[in-house]
């Protein structure tokens, strides 16, 4: 094989970074590049090295830049990182945005099948040039083949350079290919073809490299959109109605993929659920509070565009109190925003979706196994309480894998659904009262259609209607009715998962605040804070609304950094309305590009916020 250029060399000497780093692969979306990386993902994982992944895609199908970004840390950090520590550039569009991104030291990967342009010279990074076109047109007659085996070899190559177990990789590929034998030898090869080149090459491994370690224990790599559907079997759900919209359509899909496996009855042998594609986001959540108010446990799932639509049927079924259950994937906004990038901009929409005064309970996970668990009780809450839930997770944590601790179910576990009268009970009943509050926690009685022959019926309205669900315009039964449902969202206040505080006494007068996949960055900002002898208290938020844990925290604390991923501080705001805090209490830490926040810019933002605060104080 005639021999392209090697490399481009700088004179940069990098600092041993054992399992700690930063690799970023940048590719043409619609390439086959997506299973080739995580391929490499699962190796490291496998080495029993902590790593977390982000898929960085366009929102059309193919033929625009994407990237695949993996940090590896021993120490367990599973948040975005600024800066790469080794770029694999195999997309010449990006390929100026890439090489910038480069870290100072760092490593740049390219395919030197043709001269690199000078435009990408830096003399600060080191640069490993594989003639990966080269190799492949070499090795292989068909054009496809060539495109996808082009992603091997590179991966071929990261396992010199890294220093990553072969034999794992060549398992993984037994696992992938199970029943496609075939398939197997010709990704050895490519594997193969990447390591000599790099062996015959370059100086190998980096001073980036892995090592294997014991630190993942009995730990799964699972998506969080993949967990919700689970979580939704496992709470009972046999309907769900939904219309496909990015990033949530998987939620729905993967609930299918495990129903087929776990809804089958053993007798007949056919599914023992039902799932609708509706004409759109309203129709889809009209199903469900049809399917929920006629006794099933039923779902949807949706983004912010979708949630916008769903308004007013959220409203009918807290004003007509039927569980219903929502899990929104929230993306970039407004309107189409940007499809695949990840955002928490829906909590101010979520909380008091529909006019009028309304109020959503809401859950918020931070890993695939809260997905599962939170999804599952959702429709224990909505059944006891009679209300929309809402899991209000994020692309990030939907569409990428996430380490996370195995799912658990304990097979003994009993649905609650909450006050439902059965026959037996409706006969001790001289006149049923489906608004009334008999047991004064605010959640009435409510029947199941068909209960009863004769008693327990009642007509389920969206007006105005008394404690005997007859419709009336008196102001006074009105008023009751608002003022129950005020004591029902004090009786949620107990029902729904209590925060996470980090500390049993308090060591700072600073605290943080954050919830879903912030946890990330945020413990790790914890964790860069208290070795620099600045110590922060904290408290991860999982639901809305707010106990009075959450307030206490607030109260006992100077001030208080909220972090969340939006650019009005919906939270803050939130927190503003619900516990009338002051806001100058209140500091907020943003981010709203899209990207995962960092524990970089948590800190950045904080340091920024407490050094002006100094010299306002000096001058």
């Amino acid at each position: 094989m005639k021999k392209a250029t090697k490399k481009v060399t700088a004179k940069v000497i990098n600092k041993s970074k054992l399992n700690d780093f930063v690799i970023r692969f940048a590719n043409v979306n619609g390439t086959g590049s997506a299973s080739a990386n995580f391929l490499f993902t699962k190796a490291i994982f496998r080495m029993g090295i902590p790593v977390t992944p982000k898929n960085i895609f366009p929102s059309n199908i193919q033929g625009l830049p994407t990237w695949y970004e993996v940090r590896v840390s021993e120490k367990g950090y599973l948040g975005r990182r600024e800066g790469i520590d080794l770029m694999v550039a195999v997309n010449p569009q990006s390929m100026l945005t890439d090489v910038k991104s480069v870290r100072k030291g760092g490593y740049f990967l390219f395919d030197s099948s043709k001269p690199l342009h000078s435009q990408y010279h830096r003399a600060d990074i080191n640069y490993i040039g594989i003639p990966l076109m080269q190799i492949c047109n070499e090795a292989y007659t068909d054009a496809r083949q060539r495109q996808l085996f082009k992603n091997i070899v590179y991966v071929g190559a990261l396992i010199a350079l890294l220093d990553i177990e072969f034999g794992v990789v060549e398992g993984l590929l037994a696992e992938q290919f199970k029943g496609k034998e075939k398939l197997i030898p010709m990704n050895v090869k490519a594997l193969q073809l990447g390591m000599d080149y790099v062996k015959a090459n370059f100086k190998y491994p980096l001073d980036i490299r892995v090592e294997r370690r014991n630190l993942v224990k009995d730990w799964i790599m699972m998506e969080g959109n993949a967990a919700c559907g689970l979580g939704a079997v496992y709470g009972g759900a046999t309907f769900a109605a939904w219309y496909p919209i990015t990033p949530s359509t998987s939620v729905v899909e993967g609930f299918s993929d495990f129903a087929a496996e776990f809804r089958v009855d053993k007798v007949t042998g056919k599914k023992n659920v039902a799932i609708v594609q509706a004409e759109d986001e309203l129709a889809a959540i009209g199903m469900v509070i049809g399917a929920n108010w006629n006794g099933a446990r039923s779902f949807t799932a949706t983004s912010g565009p979708g949630l916008s639509l769903m308004n007013e049927f959220l409203g009918l079924a807290y004003f007509a109190e039927i569980p219903t259950v929502l899990v929104d994937v929230q993306r970039t906004g407004p309107s189409t925003g940007m499809p695949t990038r990840t955002q928490q901009s829906d909590i101010l929409e979520g909380a008091y979706a529909s006019h009028g005064d309304t109020k959503h309970v809401m859950l918020f996970p931070s890993t695939p196994k809260e997905c599962f668990d939170l999804t599952a009780d959702s429709f224990d809450l909505a059944e006891g309480l009679q209300t929309p839930i809402i899991v209000m997770t994020d692309l990030d944590l939907g569409m990428n894998d996430h380490m996370t601790p195995p799912l658990v179910w304990d097979d003994k576990r009993e649905y609650k659904r909450g006050k439902v009268l059965d026959a037996e009970a409706l006969e001790k009943i001289e006149k049923f009262g489906r608004y009334l509050d008999v047991d004064k926690d605010g959640i009435t009685y409510r029947t199941i259609p068909g209960t009863h022959p004769s008693k327990g019926s009642f007509f389920t309205r969206g007006t105005s209607r008394d404690e005997y669900a007859v419709y009336t315009e008196d102001s006074g039964s009105y008023q009751r009715n608002m003022d129950r449902l005020m004591v029902k969202w004090g009786t949620a206040k107990k029902m729904v998962p209590a925060p996470q505080v980090y500390q049993k006494s308090n060591k700072s007068e600073n605290g943080i605040l954050f919830f879903g996949t912030s946890q990330y960055a945020a413990e790790e900002a914890m964790d860069i804070l208290k070795e620099q002898g600045k110590p922060v208290d904290a408290i991860r938020l999982k639901a809305f609304p707010f106990n009075k844990t959450v307030e206490d925290f607030i109260n006992s604390h100077k001030r208080i950094f909220v972090i969340e991923q939006n650019r009005d501080a919906q939270m803050k705001s939130l927190l503003m309305i619900e516990l009338q805090t002051n806001p100058a209490k209140l500091i907020s830490v943003l981010n709203y590009n899209g990207l995962p926040i960092t524990a970089d810019n948590i800190l950045t933002q904080m340091s920024n916020y407490l050094s002006s605060s100094k010299k306002l104080k000096k001058a």
